[in-house]
């Protein structure tokens, strides 16, 4: 289901262009504190010829994490590999990739708190000692073999800091929380997008547009494509405000930028719930979805925004949810 929403922060397919990523620091809009220290570290880095510490990157997805660890290599003039967390399902798969790194390579695993355990303790005297210990043989035969690594650095991207083991967590030099992107931000990349495009779009529809986009550019862009659509069709390409409202009604997208997802996992707590407090684990089993969907994808909008609230308890709706959706909101009702 969550795959079907216009407003989800993961990645589609047709998304992933590289036209509309850009490739260096100065180009990367947003995020102000974490390119800062980047650029600082990376130019020290640089100056001493060595290394770039490992970096570890969290935050709520499409916020640019995959971006910045492009960034990152190219700043360093180095090869980027991508592999993902729940790809690696053996020692010998991380084990082979690594094997693989040339001198300076930057190393990017996207949702790394999704290692298997065993897999992500291979990690520790690459990331620290740039070695590999290897376990040949089975049972009384056998034995370790050191495999040494050329200097390399690794990006580790996750949207669950809490899930990542201290260990783990203890040998990334550079930790950086991206933060939800601001309306003036948005405004910039839509901005960007329908240039790399070459659309027109009007100053008051990408306001619109870029408000509905709740804080995250990859669904910023998203919602771009499909009104440039409406745009072609009904209006000879050009995106204006009343083309951009009637696309984005049409998909289901309200003012606030939640859609019909949102309202049911809102309705779940204040009318089946009585507002909260409530646990993740009904809220799941009432709206059919996945407890870890729940947590990554729907809340930390909703949170952020003011929507929900989380207790000791459970989550609680607040009155602004209620006006949301259009519910008398009584006082008291939650504590």
């Amino acid at each position: 289901m969550e795959d079907e929403r216009i407003v989800s922060p993961k990645i589609v397919e047709e998304e992933d262009t590289l036209s509309l990523r850009p490739q260096y620091l100065k180009e990367y809009i947003g995020q102000a504190s974490a390119k800062e220290m980047l650029e600082v570290y990376i130019q020290a880095a640089l100056k001493r010829n060595e290394s770039l510490d490992h970096v570890l990157l969290y935050g709520p997805p499409g916020l640019g994490k995959t971006t910045l660890a492009q960034i990152i290599a190219n700043e360093l003039g180095t090869n980027l590999k991508v592999i993902s967390g729940p790809s690696i399902e053996r020692s010998g798969d991380l084990a082979a990739v690594l094997s693989t790194l040339n001198e300076g390579d930057v190393l990017f695993i996207d949702e790394i708190h999704r290692l298997p355990r065993f897999v992500e303790e291979v990690l520790y005297s690459a990331m620290e000692d740039y070695v590999l210990d290897i376990m040949v043989g089975k049972d009384s035969n056998s034995k370790s073999i050191r495999v040494d690594l050329p200097p390399f650095t690794l990006v580790g991207a996750t949207t669950r800091f809490g899930d990542l083991s201290a260990p783990l967590r203890d040998r990334f030099g550079v930790v950086l929380r991206l933060e939800y992107y601001t309306l003036e931000e948005l405004k910039q990349i839509v901005s960007r997008t329908s240039n790399v495009y070459g659309a027109h779009m009007d100053e008051e529809a990408l306001v619109e547009l870029a408000s509905r986009s709740r804080g995250t550019p990859r669904i910023a862009n998203r919602l771009f494509r499909r009104v440039r659509d409406f745009a072609d069709v009904k209006n000879e390409g050009l995106i204006t405000l009343p083309i951009c409202i009637e696309a984005l009604k049409k998909l289901g997208i309200d003012k606030n930028g939640l859609d019909y997802t949102d309202h049911r996992y809102l309705k779940a707590i204040i009318q089946t719930f009585k507002g909260g407090p409530v646990g993740v684990e009904s809220i799941a089993a009432t709206i059919s979805e996945e407890v870890s969907t729940i947590e990554d994808v729907y809340e930390p909008y909703l949170l952020q925004e003011g929507y929900i609230k989380r207790s000791s308890r459970g989550r609680i709706a607040t009155e602004r949810a209620y006006q949301e959706l259009g519910i008398p909101f009584l006082k008291g009702l939650f504590g």
